[in-house]
C-alpha cells in the first residue's frame, strides 16, 4: 500500500497507533521550503524553532470504517468509499437535532481498504483509543477523527445555568467506545495533566478541562461554603467534576489565549495581562 509519507522530504512519522484494522500516524513537516517572501521566512524560522510544525493524520483502512469532521479530508486513494449517513429516513431528524443542538447533520464516514490523508493543520492531535462502551464528553470543536466502532453524538449539560456559568458550551461531543478517536487540540499532549478520580472531586478555576469521562458529574459552585470565604479566595465560581474517572487538564491554554489577546491589542508586553479564566 502507499505511504502517506510518499516522495516528499522533510516529513516524518512523529507517533503511530494500530487497533483492528485501522492504523494512525501523525505526519509532521520538519520544513516547509516553499516560502518566498523574506517576512514570512522569519516568522515561519521563529514557529519552527518553537515546534510550530504543520501536521497531518494519515489513515490507513483494512476493511475498516471511520468518521472524520466534515471538511477534513485531503484524498484518499484505494477501494474506499466516502457515504454521509444521511439517509430519507433520517434526514429530516437530522436536520432538526442539528438546529436545536448545532450538530453537523453529517459527518462523513470512510469505509473500505487504503489510505486516507487528513487536512494539514498547525494544531496537536491527541490520540486515545475507547474500550467497548467507554464513554468521554470532549471540549466543544475538538473532533477530529474516529474509527468506525465508536458513536459520536451531541448531548446537553444537565445543568444549564452551571453550563454558561462555567464557560462550557451547553451542547457537547460524546465519544463512545470501542475504537480509537483523534482530537485537534491548541495544547499538546505534553502539557496535559491526565488526572484520575475514583468516587473524588475536583474543582478547576475555568474552563481548561479538555476532556472528561461520561461517568463524572459537572457542576460550577462557589469556591468555598460562603460568598465570604469565595470573596476572600479571590477564585468565586469554580467547575466542579465528582465521580469516578478521568479529567484531561490543560491548564498552559490560559496562557495561549492571553498571549493571543496581547498580540490582538498590539502589545509586545504580558506583565500585566491577567490569565485568570475564573467565571467570577
Amino acid at each position: 500500500m502507499k505511504t502517506a509519507t510518499g516522495t516528499r522530504e522533510h516529513i516524518k512519522v512523529i507517533e503511530e497507533y494500530e487497533s483492528g484494522g485501522l492504523k494512525v500516524e501523525i505526519l509532521e513537516y520538519q520544513k516547509l521550503l516553499g516560502i518566498s517572501n523574506a517576512s514570512m521566512a522569519q516568522q515561519i524560522y521563529f514557529m519552527e524553532e518553537q515546534n510550530i510544525r504543520v501536521r497531518q493524520i494519515a489513515l490507513y483502512l483494512n476493511n475498516e470504517k471511520v468518521t472524520i469532521e466534515k471538511g477534513a479530508m485531503s484524498y484518499f486513494q484505494g477501494d474506499i468509499e466516502m457515504v454521509s449517513g444521511v439517509t430519507v429516513a433520517n434526514a429530516l431528524g437530522r436536520m432538526v437535532r442539528g438546529a436545536i443542538t448545532g450538530e453537523q447533520m453529517a459527518q462523513p464516514e470512510y469505509t473500505g481498504t487504503g489510505l486516507l490523508v487528513l487536512e494539514p493543520s498547525f494544531k496537536h492531535f491527541l490520540v486515545l483509543e475507547l474500550a467497548k462502551d467507554e464513554s468521554i464528553i470532549v471540549d466543544d470543536g475538538m473532533f477530529y477523527c474516529a474509527q468506525g466502532g465508536v458513536t459520536i453524538k451531541a448531548v446537553s449539560q444537565k445543568n444549564l445555568s452551571s453550563a454558561i456559568a462555567g464557560g462550557e458550551s451547553i451542547f457537547q461531543q460524546q465519544l463512545t467506545g470501542p475504537g480509537i478517536v483523534i482530537l485537534e487540540s491548541t495544547v499538546p499532549m505534553s502539557e496535559i495533566d491526565i488526572i484520575e478520580m475514583e468516587n473524588d472531586t475536583l474543582k478547576v478555576d475555568g474552563n481548561f478541562a479538555v476532556l472528561r469521562s461520561s461517568t463524572l458529574s459537572f457542576t460550577v459552585e462557589r469556591s468555598a461554603k460562603t460568598l465570604v470565604g469565595s470573596a476572600v479566595s479571590g477564585e468565586g465560581l469554580v467547575n466542579v467534576y465528582r465521580g469516578t474517572g478521568q479529567v484531561w487538564l490543560a491548564p498552559t491554554i490560559k496562557v495561549y489565549k492571553t498571549l493571543d489577546n496581547a498580540q490582538a491589542l498590539g502589545s509586545l508586553h504580558t506583565k500585566n495581562l491577567k490569565m485568570n479564566t475564573s467565571r467570577s
